[in-house]
């Protein structure tokens, strides 16, 4: 029986940013919806041909997507909340992009040229990320009466559409159930059996009309089916796709799941009547054995290729896993263990990495490759593909062996760090007494997370730098004139703890890695986070220290440019350690200990050069948080020592910030208690302060910055709007708790809405203070 090649999503952002050039031309009226139309159906045909000549049998179709694939289910299904002012049909651009990105005053500047919008005043819908990825997702809404409508036949269209092109592909949708349980209600009592009730016919329609069209297959993901699901959930599960196959049985479903095992839930997942079962088999690779007594017709898609890092594959050792399975009859497919959405595209764009370590090295188009020499083997022989196994086997070899890999140094400073290094001196409230006098701030302190707009003259200056075209004195000519005039400005209009503005740094993770050794950088490897937002995610490959100070001089001279106090800005071991491509070779748990010691010696220096306050961020610990609650203890323990670990070797009266963005704390609130912050700033704008229940509730003892403006979209919000949701925050926590300042840094947007939002905010909590003492 052939064994088929599948791949179940590949990235939209095209090789040269193609996708996020063409969204912020047309979110600055720079360009038309005719002409960002056409730059997605050009990526879209361009993708499906390279898969289709990588070897890839099986392409998606309506993977790709202009903000993200959650919003883009909610705009099928017609689920728009009524603030975006949607009145049925079809759902359109502005209303999408409003949703996304919020909007404000007119209309033309954020919907592109020759858009019909009125003028409107909308947040963006909440956002949080995908699962345990630095993907991001809108969260979908539902309220009382919710009701359902084919309202995009996008999926429709692009299978269409690529089925002119001479590709047969496979679409793609976010399963019902997972799409429900991702969303939020703010009615109560508001079933989701209710809700899927409503759903289930919008997802038959679709569904028919792809058949009519002349889809065999149709890939549905549900994720949720790794997750801790109670009998309730399973049975929603059993219910949806019984409707489903009952509806339109000429379609052929193949359930996927990734991003962790089945577990408890296998005995649900097979008892469904759906034809093809998608496993990740990276992710937990135990699973194989657990499934081989399903029904001999259920094909089985075996994600044997990491859809979620960089490493190339061991290719023998994946074929002696394999080629039992195949030898036993059952029709297998080949897959990526997840979406290729969170690689970079091809390795062959790249030319300055080491040769040893990019020889260790796939990227999306790499893995497509290796499946394809991995198909090739399991119907032709090994010998088919010798000189590719044999490439294979020596590369996972040398890997292993290199020198490039471990510092014994590394290895003896860890053998020596103790608990006590993990421990501030004194307990908070010993320390708060310090702090207040070393800093006589005023009531509700203003401050921002880090960052300030990189502008277009910022990114010219650094390519140029990068080019050789500006010498380094010039480049730092600039950058100090920057910096000077950020934080003269910020003690202008009257905040009370300053930031350099960060515009030497590239990335708040990347800075740090290319200043560490165990790291390398791509040059062309972008992953998007959400909508235009891309990253470059550092290359983590070997023992982590840190050769000299990273931050310290840049410090020095942005508080000798000011007479407020200056905030130290770092980036926190569990996020670096997150947002990279990590090594795969020894525990996670390893590597994060090591980066906390390099950054612990960071923040001693700072210290010792006169930084008052020192702002560790941890805006992914959440997101390292495993889909299963059994497995959280184990991470939140090392993951919370690491950061002790960084921020414990400084005095009393110096000030510990850090800051999380884009999480659900409630669940892992004692764990953040834990990390024994002085204070912690938070997204909370979106919900409305929503997130900061799980703070009183606990009765968090330390300093909280709830975030009172969303910087991930360019509206301004009015003064009256912030000093809401200071007072909502007022009636939660205890005033001298509060401090004011946006969801988190300000890197992404533009200077005129920069400078508006904050001197609202500023004049927020004058008032609020105001208040207070009244």
């Amino acid at each position: 029986m052939t064994v088929s090649v599948a791949t179940l999503g590949f990235p939209r952002i095209g090789p040269r940013r193609e996708l996020k050039t063409a969204l912020e031309r047309y979110w600055s009226g720079k360009s038309s919806r005719t002409d960002l139309l056409a730059v997605a159906a050009e990526l879209r045909a361009r993708t499906w041909a390279r898969q289709k000549a990588l070897g890839a049998d099986i392409i998606p179709s309506n993977d790709f997507s202009f903000y993200d694939q959650v919003l883009d289910t909610s705009a099928m299904v017609g689920a728009v909340p009524a603030i975006y002012g949607w009145k049925g049909g079809p759902v359109d651009l502005d209303t999408y992009f409003a949703m996304a990105r919020g909007a404000q005053g007119d209309a033309h500047a954020e919907c592109g040229a020759g858009c019909t919008h009125k003028a409107i005043d909308v947040p963006a819908s909440e956002m949080t990320k995908w699962f345990d990825t630095n993907y991001h997702y809108l969260v979908p809404e539902f309220s009382s009466g919710q009701a359902f409508a084919l309202s995009s036949t996008k999926v429709i269209d692009e299978y269409l559409e690529a089925k002119a092109q001479g590709v047969a592909t496979r679409p793609v949708l976010v399963g019902p159930v997972t799409y429900l349980k991702l969303g939020k209600s703010h009615t109560e009592g508001l079933h989701r059996k209710e809700l899927l009730r409503a759903l289930l016919p919008v997802y038959a329609e679709v569904l028919g009309k792809l058949s009519a069209a002349g889809a065999e297959w149709v890939q549905i993901d549900e994720p949720c089916l790794v997750l801790d699901l109670n009998d309730e959930e399973r049975e929603l599960l059993a219910e949806a796709y019984a409707h489903l196959a009952k509806a339109v049985p000429s379609v052929k479903l193949m359930l996927t799941t990734y991003f962790g095992g089945l577990g408890d839930n296998l005995e649900a997942a097979l008892a469904l009547p759906v034809a093809g079962l998608h496993l990740d088999l990276i992710r937990a690779p135990d699973q194989l054995s657990a499934v081989l007594n399903a029904p001999k017709d259920l094909v089985l898609s075996l994600g044997v290729i990491d859809g979620r890092n960089v490493w190339r594959a061991d290719l023998e050792a994946i074929l002696d896993r394999v080629e039992p399975v195949v030898k036993s009859g059952r029709k297998v497919v080949l897959a990526p263990s997840c979406s290729l959405l969170h690689t970079p595209i091809d390795l062959d764009a790249e030319n300055a990495i080491d040769p040893d370590v990019k020889g260790w090295l796939a990227f999306a188009v790499q893995k497509i490759e290796e499946l394809a020499i991995l198909a090739k083997a399991l119907n032709e022989g090994r010998a088919a593909v010798a000189d590719k196994l044999a490439a294979s086997t020596a590369a996972a070899k040398l890997r292993k062996t290199s020198p490039k890999i471990h510092d014994a140094a590394v290895g003896a400073r860890l053998a020596k760090v103790t608990a006590q290094m993990a421990r501030r001196h004194s307990v908070f409230a010993e320390r708060r007494q310090a702090q207040i006098g070393a800093l006589g701030l005023p009531a509700f302190p203003t401050t921002t997370i880090g960052s300030f707009p990189q502008t277009e003259d910022v990114r010219k200056a650094r390519a140029a730098h990068g080019k050789g075209t500006m010498t380094d004195a010039e480049y730092n000519a600039f950058l100090r004139e920057e910096t000077a005039r950020t934080v003269k400005w910020q003690e202008q209009i009257g905040l009370d703890v300053l930031v350099h503005g960060e515009f030497e740094r590239n990335d708040m993770v990347q800075y740090f890695g290319e200043q560490l050794s165990g790291f390398v950088f791509s040059k062309s490897g972008w992953v998007q986070s959400y909508g235009s937002r891309c990253v470059r995610p550092p290359i983590l490959f070997g023992d982590v220290s840190r050769p000299k100070a990273m931050t310290v001089e840049w410090w020095k001279f942005s508080q000798g440019v000011a007479t407020k106090p200056m905030k130290g800005m770092l980036t926190g071991p569990v996020t670096i350690l997150n947002w990279s491509f990590v090594r795969d070779d020894v525990p996670r748990s390893l590597a994060c200990k090591q980066i906390a010691l390099a950054i612990r010696d960071e923040v001693v220096d700072l210290e010792k050069a006169g930084a008052k306050i020192i702002q560790i961020d941890e805006a992914a610990l959440r997101e390292g948080l495993p889909l299963r609650r059994g497995d959280w203890q184990h991470y939140l323990g090392w993951a919370v020592e690491s950061f002790r670990l960084t921020a414990s070797g400084v005095a009393d009266k110096t000030q510990i910030h850090t800051h999380m963005c884009y999480s659900e704390f409630n669940d892992i609130i004692e764990a953040i208690g834990d990390m024994d912050a002085d204070v912690i700033s938070i997204e909370t704008a979106r919900s409305k302060m929503e997130l900061l229940g799980a703070f009183a509730e606990y009765r968090y003892p330390a300093e909280i910055g709830p975030g009172v403006y969303d910087i991930h979209s360019p509206r301004v919000p009015a003064v009256e709007e912030m000093t809401e949701l200071l007072e909502a925050a007022r009636s939660r926590l205890s005033p001298d708790q509060l401090w004011v300042n946006p969801d988190c840094g300000l890197k992404t947007r533009k200077w005129p809405e920069t400078e508006a939002a904050l001197i609202n905010m500023v004049e927020a909590a004058r008032k609020v203070r105001a208040l207070v003492s009244a």
